[in-house]
C-alpha cells in the first residue's frame, strides 16, 4: 500500500513537472528547455537563487526588448548608457581642450604684453613696470590654465577605468537578475492570459532601432567638444509662441469684458457667504468663539483633541493671530463649503453615469496637476483681485478630491445590498439618501477632510491677489527674510489645520455613522 502511494506521488510529481515544461515552452517559444530548468530552480527554492543568463547579461536590451520585458530594457539602456559615455569622455571628450585654448591666449596675451613693457623701457616710459607686472599677471593665469588642463586630463584616465568598472557591473547584473525578472513576467501570465509572452522579433527591431538612435546621439552629445546647437537647444519658433501669447491675451480681454456682470454675480454672491462666516468668526466676541470650537472639539474628537484645541488656540491669541486665523478660517470655510456643495453631488453624478465620469475625471487630473500659481491668472483676469477671487483660487485646487473620494465610496457599496434595497422596494431616492451614501459617508468625510486641507494650503498663494489672512504674513516673511515671522506664521496656519483636521475626523466614526 505504501509503495503504491509513494508511486502515485511520484506519478503526480511528473506529471506537474511535464506540465511546468509544457507551459514554460509555451511563454518562452525559444530556448524552453534552459527557462524551464531556470524556473524550476527558481520556484523551488525559498531563498535568493542566483542564476545567471549570459545572454542577457551580453545583450541585455536586446535581450529584453525581444522578450517583452520593458522595464528590464529602460533601465539596461540608462545603465550602459552612463557607463559608455564615461568611458567615450575619458577617451574621446578631450576634457582639458577648453583649459588649453584659455592657455594659450593668455599666454599670447603675456608675450604681447612682455613686448610692450621691453619697448617702454627702451623709450624710458612711466608705465614700462605697469606693463610688466600685467605680462606676468597673465602668464600665471595661463599657468593655472594649463595646470586646470592637466588635471582635467589626468581625470580622464579615471573616467576610462570607472565607466569600464562600471560596464562590467552593469553586465553582470543584467545577466543575475535576468531569470529571475523573466520568471516573474511568467508568473503573471499564468494568472493573467492577456500578459504579453513568447520572442518577439518586431519587439527586438524596436529595441535595436532606439538603441540605434538613442546610443550614438548620446555618446556624441557628451563627447564631442562642440556639439552641433541643434541637438543642444531645440530649434523653437518664437513667432509662433509670440503670436499664441498674442491671441490669449485678446481672448481673456473678450471673455472678461463680454462676461462681466456674469463675473460680478459670481464675486457678489462669494462676498456674501464670506461676509457672513466673517461676522460670526471675526465679529463674534473672542470668548464665544473660542467656546464653540472648544465644545465642538470635545462632543465631535474627544478630551484629548479639546485639550490639543485649548492649546492651539492659546498659541494663536497670545502671539496675536487670532483675528487673522478667523479670518483666514472664514476664507477656508467659503471656499470649503463651495467645493462640498459642489462637489458631492458631483461625485454622486460621477458614480452613477460613466459618461460624465469619462469627461469628468481629465478635467479633476488638469485641476490637480495645473501649479497653482497659474490659476491666479485668469482668476485675476476675469475677477480681479481681493477675498473672492482668492476664495475661487482655493476652489479649483481643493475641489478634486472630495469628488473624487465621493464617487469611489459610491462606488464601493456592495451591489448586494443596493439589489437587496431595490428588491424590498426602495426607490432610487431613497437608496441614494439611506442606504448609498450611510454607506459612503467615511470616503465622503475623508474627502471633505482632504479637500479642506488642500483649501488651507492655498492661503499663502491666495494671499498674493490680496486675500488677506495668514498667509500675507508668510508672504511679508519671504520678502524681507524675516525668518522668524515667517515660522510664527506658518506654525499658526498648521495649527488652524490641525484643530480643522481633528474634528472633521470626529464628525465620523470608523464604521462610517455620524458622531453622536
Amino acid at each position: 500500500m505504501n509503495n503504491t502511494t509513494i508511486k502515485a506521488n511520484v506519478s503526480d510529481d511528473s506529471s506537474m513537472q511535464h506540465a511546468q515544461a509544457e507551459s514554460v515552452h509555451r511563454f518562452t517559444e525559444r530556448q524552453g528547455e534552459y527557462y524551464s530548468a531556470q524556473f524550476e530552480k527558481i520556484q523551488s527554492s525559498n531563498r535568493l537563487t542566483v542564476t545567471f543568463n549570459p545572454k542577457a547579461a551580453l545583450f541585455g536590451p536586446c535581450w529584453a526588448a525581444a522578450r517583452n520585458i520593458w522595464g528590464f530594457f529602460w533601465l539596461s539602456t540608462f545603465a550602459l548608457l552612463f557607463s559608455l559615455v564615461q568611458l567615450g569622455r575619458g577617451l574621446w571628450g578631450e576634457l582639458g581642450a577648453d583649459k588649453l585654448a584659455q592657455a594659450a591666449r593668455l599666454s599670447d596675451k603675456s608675450q604681447e604684453m612682455a613686448v610692450k613693457a621691453q619697448s617702454a623701457l627702451e623709450a624710458g616710459a612711466a608705465n614700462a613696470a605697469a606693463l610688466l607686472r600685467n605680462s606676468e599677471n597673465l602668464q600665471r593665469a595661463a599657468d593655472n590654465a594649463l595646470a586646470a588642463a592637466n588635471e582635467a586630463a589626468q581625470g580622464a584616465e579615471q573616467l576610462v577605468i570607472w565607466g569600464s568598472v562600471f560596464l562590467i557591473l552593469v553586465i553582470l547584473i543584467q545577466g543575475f537578475i535576468a531569470n529571475l525578472v523573466y520568471e516573474k513576467k511568467y508568473c503573471q501570465w499564468r494568472i493573467n492570459n492577456s500578459e504579453k509572452s513568447g520572442f518577439s522579433y518586431p519587439n527586438l527591431l524596436l529595441g535595436l532601432a532606439m538603441l540605434t538612435m538613442i546610443l550614438p546621439l548620446m555618446l556624441y552629445r557628451f563627447t564631442a567638444a562642440k556639439p552641433v546647437e541643434w541637438l543642444t537647444a531645440f530649434p523653437a519658433n518664437k513667432a509662433i509662441f509670440n503670436s499664441t501669447s498674442s491671441w490669449l491675451d485678446k481672448a481673456f480681454d473678450a471673455i472678461a469684458l463680454q462676461g462681466a456682470g456674469f463675473f460680478d454675480g459670481i464675486t457678489y454672491s462669494i462676498r456674501i457667504l464670506l461676509d457672513g462666516l466673517e461676522v460670526v468668526l471675526v465679529d463674534t466676541p473672542w470668548p464665544v468663539t473660542t467656546l464653540v470650537i472648544l465644545f465642538m472639539a470635545w462632543r465631535l474628537a474627544g478630551p484629548r483633541v479639546a485639550i490639543f484645541t485649548i492649546a492651539a488656540l492659546s498659541y494663536l491669541a497670545f502671539l496675536g493671530y487670532w483675528e487673522k486665523s478667523m479670518a483666514t478660517i472664514a476664507l477656508l470655510g467659503a471656499a470649503a463649503t463651495l467645493c462640498v456643495l459642489v462637489g458631492v453631488p458631483l461625485g454622486i453624478v460621477c458614480a452613477k453615469n460613466r459618461t460624465v465620469d469619462s469627461i469628468a475625471r481629465p478635467v479633476l487630473d488638469f485641476m490637480q496637476t495645473m501649479p497653482a500659481f497659474v490659476y491666479l491668472i485668469p482668476i485675476i483676469a476675469f475677477f480681479g483681485t481681493g477675498k473672492p477671487p482668492g476664495i475661487l483660487a482655493t476652489i479649483i485646487f481643493g475641489m478634486p478630491p472630495v469628488v473624487r473620494l465621493t464617487a469611489l465610496g459610491i462606488k464601493q457599496v456592495p451591489p448586494s445590498i443596493v439589489e437587496g434595497a431595490l428588491a424590498f422596494g426602495c426607490s432610487r431616492r431613497k437608496l441614494l439618501l439611506d442606504v448609498e451614501i450611510p454607506l459612503a459617508m467615511t470616503n465622503i468625510m475623508a474627502g471633505i477632510n482632504q479637500t479642506i486641507l488642500m483649501c488651507l494650503s492655498m492661503v499663502v498663494i491666495a494671499s498674493l491677489i490680496g486675500a488677506e489672512g495668514l498667509g500675507t504674513d508668510v508672504l511679508m516673511a519671504l520678502q524681507f527674510a524675516a525668518k522668524g515671522q515667517g515660522l510664527l506664521a506658518g506654525l499658526a496656519i498648521l495649527f488652524c489645520a490641525m484643530i480643522i483636521d481633528r474634528i472633521v475626523q470626529g464628525c465620523v466614526k470608523p464604521t462610517g455613522r455620524p458622531a453622536g
